[in-house]
């Protein structure tokens, strides 16, 4: 029989059942977690309250799995899996489009080419800032046999790492100028798809012309799929042994290339002509509006466009309603239901000034360079005035960058 003594020398003391406690539960935690998660060096996490993506958490993600390379020469393996755990430890923002461009590290040889980039790099900034995108610029080749056209792709594939926040990395030319700054991507048509580029399905499968599609101006999805193509199309590039042999591959099946080096857009196209059943199917042909506009279509439109958006804004006054700039989304979805009228003209959502060559200087001999200048200037200055208006200024004359400010209740005031 346990004297009184005794019972008092076994009393547990209220710290000691509190520790006791605690220890029970984390055992519970741990015992759970491993049923769900045998491997202890997996990056999978329990589902937890999501943060802001401006936080972290000392909980093992695949940033800490030290075989994971930003390199485009080594694969990544189940990144969806890694990207969506990611994911749900973090809150993205909306929309999750990081738009990317970028120019070479050096000095451009024109004497024009980098206060021409600064003012292209301004319009993108503009445009990402009135829809809330993010925008990288980036001037490093990050490999080092990959330069011109092929150098995209390397900084693509770092910057879905970089970002696994972003479900979409829109890449656009250095020499693409947003024209169009209310017209908004529907990125909702592409839920399907993990590709977005302008093509024309008859010159692509009927003509095969290496001028199908032009990869410029495209939208990827951040996903594994992608980062498969991007592995697959990359291997045309000047980095692999077999260049020099893709390019008479490319010239071969395309009829109208005229140049022997490989070049990514051929490249594509090769892809769907010959691999047709893996890619096709999430490959959206944008026809509908131009992500890729051709400039010497587009730059002598501008002010019979702009007449027109003028003539609509003088009959109904709370379109030209001075507001914030951070309205400006809310104006263009009013605008949309006074053009959308098929036979409205609409401005150019993007001018492409594709071999203009505004860095080096050495454009395409069916132009000349004045064109090319005179063209650039226009179409900035043209996109430059729907920014400028919410700032009470414009630019009079496109081919000058002088400025004006605008009366109240422009354009209905001007007569």
């Amino acid at each position: 029989m346990i004297t009184l003594k005794e019972k008092t020398r076994f009393r547990v003391s209220p710290l000691a059942r509190t520790i006791l406690g605690l220890s029970v539960a984390a055992s519970i935690v741990w015992f759970l977690r491993s049923l769900r998660n045998p491997n202890p060096n997996s990056f999978d996490i329990l589902d937890t309250k999501p943060m802001s993506v401006h936080e972290d958490s000392p909980e093992r993600n695949f940033y800490d799995d030290p075989n994971l390379s930003y390199s485009i020469d080594k694969s990544v393996k189940d990144w969806d899996a890694k990207r969506r755990n990611w994911l749900k430890r973090h809150r993205p923002d909306r929309d999750r489009i990081l738009v990317i461009t970028g120019s070479q590290p050096l000095k451009c040889q024109n004497e024009n080419g980098d206060h021409l980039l600064l003012r292209m790099f301004k319009n993108k900034v503009d445009y990402c800032r009135i829809h809330g995108y993010e925008i990288y610029y980036n001037n490093a080749f990050l490999h080092p046999k990959m330069g011109g056209y092929w150098a995209k792709y390397p900084i693509i594939r770092a910057a879905m790492l970089a970002h696994p926040e972003a479900e979409w990395i829109w890449w656009i030319d250095a020499d693409a100028v947003f024209t169009d700054m209310d017209f908004k991507v529907p990125i909702e048509r592409y839920k399907s798809h993990n590709l977005v580029i302008n093509g024309w399905p008859n010159m692509i499968y009927k003509d095969r012309s290496w001028v199908g599609l032009n990869a410029g101006v495209f939208l990827i999805r951040n996903c594994q799929w992608s980062m498969t193509l991007m592995e697959v199309w990359a291997g045309m590039g000047p980095q692999t042994p077999r260049y020099q042999n893709w390019g008479k591959i490319q010239k071969s099946v395309l009829k109208d290339k005229v140049f022997p080096a490989s070049d990514d857009q051929s490249g594509l196209i090769y892809l769907l002509l010959k691999q047709n059943k893996r890619w096709a199917d999430k490959i959206y042909l944008e026809t509908e509006y131009g992500l890729h506009g051709y400039w010497l279509n587009l730059v002598d439109t501008y002010e019979k466009v702009n007449k027109g958006y003028i003539e609509i804004e003088k009959g109904v006054q709370k379109l030209r309603r001075r507001h914030a700039e951070k309205q400006s989304e809310v104006y263009g979805e009013l605008w949309e239901l006074y053009i959308k009228d098929t036979t409205f003209k609409r401005r150019p959502f993007i001018t492409h000034f594709t071999g203009c060559q505004p860095c080096n200087g050495e454009h395409n001999p069916a132009y000349t360079r004045q064109q090319c200048l005179k063209g650039m200037e226009n179409a900035l200055n043209y996109a430059d005035n729907q920014v400028l208006r919410q700032y009470g200024f414009v630019h009079p004359n496109l081919s000058d960058s002088s400025v004006t400010q605008l009366p109240f209740d422009f354009p209905a005031s001007s007569g």
